[in-house]
């Protein structure tokens, strides 16, 4: 409860700052040339359009999230939410006045807001820091679960949100031969991890009624489930699975956004692609475009186009996942991969209807057989087209596992309409500036994978062969 009441009071102070200082720029100057005649009352208009904004890009961002987001990461996020306000509004001056406004006060604005946030921020943190302490948290973990990828889990978890969770025990559920309740009793968070449907049921049970804080990884059937609707046809509760994927006129409307949004944006990024092109050529002569084949939609095949970011011949001794600091990646593709640039000729994938904007990432042909020979459910997310852009990209990272993406793309399928794409689409404007999501592997895994895929095309090949010979 008194972590709620920091966060609320610095939400607060956030909201009158970040508000109130632009209400005094706008009212003060940008109003006097907006409006001729009711200039208070087009001015209060304005400043109320500009709030419900703000706060609109708030909530779609979790930007009021600061005990459970690092301080930069909060900073950014509502420099995207008033950056934006500011924007749009000072675009509303001009195009009423009908020619440019002077900038300058409105940008001296937005840097005071800036500083303001960062030092609302920090404080809160810091206020955090002394006051409260990680909650005592136990981790219990499937009884198939290594010990190694359990502490990954919890490193990675730790490296984000140390200032939240302080873990005293991880326990399979293999171990526990005393009841779980014993183990959970003095502990305030339980996190549970790939465990049976028993434990999580007992665990639930006990957390629920003793009031703790629980946390779960959802099987696919729990992701399944938010596809269906409640059906009342009797007095037993029953719910009905719904193919919203499938709905035609929902196809129709999205196909249509997609070929006017890729139309436009082509437009608008042609300048930055050709100079992306040049540097490219610049640098080795090589080509520009990466071409590769994907799969997408009932497992069909097409050639997605990239900005090429690595050597000509980078895979001239197969298929190798990309890896941190790879020596590979040209000085132009650094740059481009950082910045997404890389991935601006998809748009022309997008308006030919190989992809759509979102949707689940389209794999190689060979990770997609890989993964869906491991994990049968994999082939689930080409009940849909593939995306640019999707839960995964947003929610996950690069090197984040073939199962949590499939959960994270399962998620948006259950879940998809045009108001989903649209949320998908201004989120994933705040991930082309987080470096983290495009993180290669490890060179361990990366190793692993090509090692894995090799033996797959062998394995392929031996079949062909006993084919024929049949």
């Amino acid at each position: 409860m008194e972590r709620k009441s920091i966060t609320n009071t610095a939400r607060t102070l956030l909201v009158v700052w970040n508000i109130g200082l632009f209400s005094l720029v706008w009212l003060f100057y940008y109003n006097n040339y907006t409006f001729d005649t009711h200039r208070v009352l087009g001015g209060i208009f304005s400043c109320l359009i500009y709030g419900i904004v703000y706060l609109f890009l708030c909530r779609l961002y979790k930007s009021f999230r600061i005990a459970s987001m690092q301080v930069g990461e909060t900073v950014f996020s509502q420099l995207l939410c008033f950056g934006m306000a500011d924007l749009m509004l000072y675009v509303e001056c001009c195009l009423i006045y009908n020619k440019p406004v002077n900038l300058l006060p409105g940008m001296a604005a937005c840097v005071l807001q800036l500083l303001g946030t960062i030092a609302l921020v920090i404080a809160s943190k810091r206020y955090m820091a002394s006051h409260l302490k990680p909650q005592d948290t136990i981790v219990i973990y499937g009884r198939d679960i290594k010990k190694q990828e359990i502490g990954e889990f919890t490193e990675r978890l730790l490296g984000k949100y140390a200032h939240l969770f302080h873990i005293s025990k991880k326990i399979s559920e293999k171990d526990i031969t005393f009841g779980i309740e014993d183990a959970i009793c003095n502990t305030r968070t339980v996190l549970l991890y790939e465990v049976s449907h028993l434990t999580r049921k007992r665990v639930m049970h006990y957390a629920i009624t003793h009031k703790k804080n629980v946390y779960f990884t959802p099987t696919i059937e729990d992701i399944t489930l938010q596809g269906c609707t409640e059906k009342h046809l009797l007095d037993t509760p029953l719910l009905k699975y719904n193919y919203v994927y499938e709905t035609p006129t929902d196809y129709t409307g999205k196909r249509m956004f997609d070929i006017v949004l890729s139309l436009g944006m082509l437009v608008v990024t042609s300048p930055i692609m050709l100079v992306t092109a040049l540097a490219i050529k610049l640098e080795d002569g090589g080509t520009v475009f990466f071409k590769q084949k994907r799969c997408t939609k009932s497992g069909e095949i097409f050639e997605i186009i990239k900005f090429r970011s690595m050597v000509v011949d980078a895979e001239k001794y197969g298929v190798t996942p990309c890896v941190k600091n790879d020596d590979r990646i040209t000085k132009v593709g650094n740059f481009i991969r950082k910045t997404r640039l890389d991935e601006l000729p998809q748009l022309i994938n997008i308006l030919k209807g190989d992809m759509s904007f979102v949707g689940p990432r389209p794999e190689r042909i060979e990770h997609v057989e890989k993964y869906t020979r491991e994990l049968p459910e994999f082939a689930y997310r080409m009940r849909v087209k593939g995306g640019l852009t999707g839960y995964a990209q947003i929610y996950g990272k690069y090197n984040t596992s073939a199962y949590d993406k499939l959960r994270l793309d399962l998620t948006y399928i259950e879940n998809q309409s045009f108001f989903l794409d649209l949320k998908m689409i201004m989120l994933t404007l705040k991930i082309m500036f987080v470096p983290e999501s495009t993180e290669g592997f490890a060179k361990e895994k990366s190793k692993k994978m090509q090692e894995e895929t090799e033996e797959q095309e062998v394995f392929a090949e031996e079949v062909q062969t006993e084919r024929i010979w049949r």
